[in-house]
């Protein structure tokens, strides 16, 4: 079993559909890996390109070789003040190949690399510049 920190840097947006009616959108991230989810900051009239220039922490547990089911769900929203905040689109990272690196190695890492946003039927409609680190934490068992 091996634990450990995957962190992830998120960059920016370009060429996000825009789901403002009035000015420009204001969106943000849910970044979810498991049953962990953190919120950026809001990219105030950023627009269809905001910048975020943020960094997540999620704790890893028993991240085996075996487990391919490690994904990174980013939902881009845009903050809406007078009705609920608009689903722009979302991009999946699969990160099970640099946690398997980490624990092998120490750390692993995937440079940030620009990924697709889809909507739910898939339709292209922008990308998203994101990095991925894995640390793993040493623990030492004691025998009693």
């Amino acid at each position: 079993m091996a634990r450990g920190i995957l962190e992830v840097q998120l960059i920016d947006a370009k060429g996000l559909h825009d789901t403002a009616f009035l000015g420009k959108m204001d969106p943000y991230v849910m970044i979810q890996y498991r049953n962990q989810e953190q919120k950026s900051s809001v990219a105030k009239d950023q627009g269809t390109n905001p910048s975020w220039n943020e960094t997540f922490k999620f704790n890893v547990q028993n991240a085996g070789a075996a487990d391919h089911h490690q994904k990174l769900v980013l939902r881009i929203m845009d903050k809406d003040i007078f009705n609920a905040d608009d689903f722009v689109g979302q991009a999946t990272i699969n990160v099970a190949d640099v946690i398997s690196l980490g624990v092998e190695k120490g750390n692993g890492e995937l440079h940030p690399s620009k990924y697709s946003v889809v909507l739910a039927d898939r339709t292209y409609c922008g990308e998203i510049r994101v990095g991925v680190k894995f640390t793993l934490k040493v623990s030492i068992d004691i025998e009693c």
